[in-house]
């Protein structure tokens, strides 16, 4: 490939971004520890704690984007270790709906404060991103 056809600006914005999420990632996998969790866990509750009501399973998969299996065993080790709690749904005898224990709640919060300042450098660093590709399209 010619230097000249290479759209070197919009490689440079994407491995920014890119930098960015890794950079992200890395303190989640810090906070969460320090809070107790997994990044995953930390996902699970997120998702759970989002949906201001009954999640189920299915739901949950397509949130965070896993096979139904991986999200069971997620649930079934995050009620084992007391941060869910299943309780069977009014609506569907077959399913539960999912809830965060006292604890599960304690320690998602205590990770989303301290994430707060790293989400706003993401977003920012995305829509820095977005208007740049705006600009040049």
């Amino acid at each position: 490939m010619a230097s000249q056809s290479r759209p070197t600006a919009e490689l440079q914005r994407a491995a920014e971004f890119r930098t960015a999420l890794r950079r992200f990632l890395r303190r989640t996998k810090v906070v969460t520890d320090d809070s107790g969790l997994t990044p995953e866990r930390y996902d699970l509750l997120l998702m759970i704690a989002a949906t201001e009501g009954e999640v189920r399973l299915t739901d949950l998969c397509r949130l965070l984007e896993l096979r139904q299996t991986a999200v069971s065993e997620l649930v079934k080790r995050a009620v084992e270790a007391g941060l869910v709690v299943k309780d069977p749904s009014p609506d569907d005898r077959r399913a539960v709906s999912l809830r965060l224990s006292r604890d599960g709640d304690r320690r998602l919060m205590r990770a989303f404060r301290a994430l707060g300042e790293d989400r706003d450098e993401l977003v920012a660093t995305f829509a820095a991103a977005n208007r740049q590709l705006r600009r040049t399209s």
